[in-house]
């Protein structure tokens, strides 16, 4: 029985961004701030001591050590190395998969192909860390980050990665700059209470989330109050099966493309470790919402649920809409023959909503089954 709360950690992201802001500033003073503070997209200032420091003719290189909490992650104690040498006059920030660090090569990413395996909030956090650094030395910012992880190549093969076309090593991740632990029985609790909190409440409507994007473009598409979201992270299972015999009469079930075409899959766990997203199912909703042979085709071939739905897109074809009336279909036999309305909304990674199968009774709700 865990006896205290789950420690969290730190993201690549967040690590990458403390060791390019100490190589930076040991490359304009000479010498490395340690520790070194950097900020979070959330506005936190947590503080990290360098494993690893050196300066080399027109660079410098500091390192730290990857803590991730409580949560199982490959890359708790990977040392995470930025080198920082200057660029050309207006170039900015540019960055450089170096010894461990993958590289993009298909699309339907976050970043295009051919370019390091850094995301998008990871590239911020060391943009604006670069920025502060320049600002108080009155530097232009003009600046190459390499980014190393020693062994990462290796570490790669134990996630997701090679499946993504994410090749040479690790992805540099974060949205939040923090690792939270991820543990059923805690995470499934704090979902209880948050439907315990809302009940109480007198809320009339809920809406369980798969992450931070989709609660806040659900949060903005139905003006909810705080106490009206539930993380519920993967464990849309756990969330409506406490519904059963603690019902809300209307409940919105929110996530990204991948996350809710496993949910119109039959799946109710989504974690990758559940299962992955069956694209032949998505090629038959692309069909059965009008779409051609071709789209199919180009669907079956497509490397991640993203690149799907750029190519119904593309055709004009409302697949999210296909996919959400299957994933309602799932959630609702949950609480069939309860006094609950469910509601699927699917976002792209821009909150834009792009799937939605309306409220309706639970009780509507046929036989739950597995697509194939």
């Amino acid at each position: 029985m865990q006896d205290r709360p789950l420690r969290r950690g730190w993201t690549t992201g967040t690590c990458a961004t403390a060791a390019a802001k100490a190589a930076y500033a040991a490359l304009l003073r000479g010498e490395f701030p340690d520790p070194v503070e950097v900020t979070l997209p959330g506005g936190g200032r947590p503080a990290f001591a360098l494993a690893t420091t050196a300066r080399g003719e027109g660079s410098a290189t500091a390192g730290v050590v990857k803590d991730a909490g409580d949560d199982p992650d490959v890359t708790h104690g990977a040392l995470i190395m930025a080198t920082v040498r200057r660029g050309g006059a207006g170039s900015g920030v540019s960055f450089r998969a170096g010894e461990g660090v993958g590289t993009v090569t298909r699309p339907g990413l976050p970043v295009p192909p051919g370019e390091p395996a850094i995301n998008p909030v990871p590239r911020q956090m060391i943009r604006d860390a670069i920025a502060e650094v320049a600002v108080e030395n009155g530097d232009a910012g003009d600046v190459e980050i390499e980014l190393v992880i020693p062994g990462g190549e290796a570490l790669a093969a134990k996630t997701m990665n090679g499946r993504l076309g994410i090749v040479g090593g690790l992805s540099i991740l974060g949205t939040t700059g923090i690792v939270v632990p991820y543990s059923c029985s805690a995470w499934i609790h704090s979902i209880y209470s948050g439907i315990d909190v809302a009940r109480a409440a007198g809320l009339t409507h809920i809406a369980g989330s798969t992450g931070s994007a989709s609660e806040e473009a659900v949060k903005k598409l139905h003006d909810l109050s705080e106490t009206a979201l539930i993380d519920m992270g993967d464990f849309v299972g756990g969330m409506l099966k406490y519904l059963r015999t603690h019902p809300v009469p209307r409940v919105t079930i929110a996530g990204g493309v991948g996350k809710m075409t496993k949910l119109a899959q039959g799946l109710l766990d989504l974690h990758s470790r559940r299962g992955s997203v069956d694209l032949a199912v998505l090629a038959q909703l692309a069909e059965k919402a009008g779409g051609s042979p071709a789209l199919a085709a180009h669907i079956l071939a497509s490397n991640t649920a993203a690149e799907a739905f750029a190519h119904a897109e593309g055709e004009g074809v409302a697949l999210g809409n296909e996919v959400a009336k299957a994933g309602w279909e799932t959630a609702a036999a949950v609480v069939s023959g309860k006094d609950v309305e469910v509601e699927i909304v699917l976002f792209d990674r821009e909150g834009r909503l792009v799937g939605h199968a309306p409220f309706a009774p639970a009780h509507a709700a046929p036989p739950r089954k597995r697509r194939r």
